[in-house]
């Protein structure tokens, strides 16, 4: 399985027309799309649309610029699946997730994110591969040490402990896009806004 992943497109039509072309140049299974594709809920036209056109299944979760409600507007609005507290299979894949974060527009409490991991992971336990999807960082990762002002996740950090993802995903902290790093026996990935090519 084929996947392109993305974060914190932030409105860029432009850079969501190069990500979709990239997708099908890559000819992947899937666009991922790990939140903040908008700038504090502004520039939300047509930036699914390049994704959409595409033909390839996309899924995305919010950040903390844009609402659960935006999300799932645009998610029905382009045919696309929200993962936020929810899972999709791809085979022997399955990929669960939970939007927002612990500051911004859509903010969580800890236990909200471990509990919307929890929920969504139920339906994909029995997966030979499992890919986790947020947009906030794990707390205690690398990624921390790149920002002073976006802490990391302890809902997230327990998620990966508890369900052991081969692979998590996410974005959120800008200095720390590509930033690849092992915590215990999952692959946490800092996707960026550039997108990331994932083969599982």
């Amino acid at each position: 399985m084929k996947i392109l992943a993305t974060g914190d497109i932030h409105g860029d039509i432009g850079l969501a027309r190069k990500l979709a072309d990239k997708a099908k140049e890559q000819n992947v299974d899937l666009v991922l799309i790990c939140g903040d594709f908008t700038y504090f809920e502004q520039s939300t036209s047509n930036i699914i649309g390049p994704f959409a056109a595409t033909k390839k299944p996309v899924a995305l979760i919010p950040g903390n610029h844009e609402t659960l409600a935006t999300a799932e507007f645009l998610a029905q609005l382009y045919g696309a699946t929200n993962l936020h507290g929810y899972s999709m299979r791809f085979g022997d894949v399955g990929i669960f997730g939970c939007g927002g974060a612990n500051i911004g527009l859509f903010q969580l409490t800890e236990k909200e994110i471990y509990d919307e991991l929890a929920k969504a992971h139920d339906k994909v336990k029995d997966a030979k591969i499992k890919v986790m999807v947020t947009h906030v960082h794990p707390v205690g990762s690398t990624m921390e040490r790149f920002t002073k002002h976006f802490p990391g996740s302890e809902g997230v950090k327990k998620a990966l402990d508890r369900f052991k993802p081969q692979l998590h995903l996410c974005s959120h902290v800008h200095e720390a896009e590509g930033v690849e790093e092992k915590m215990g026996q999952t692959t946490v990935i800092n996707v960026g806004k550039s997108g990331k090519i994932i083969e599982l």
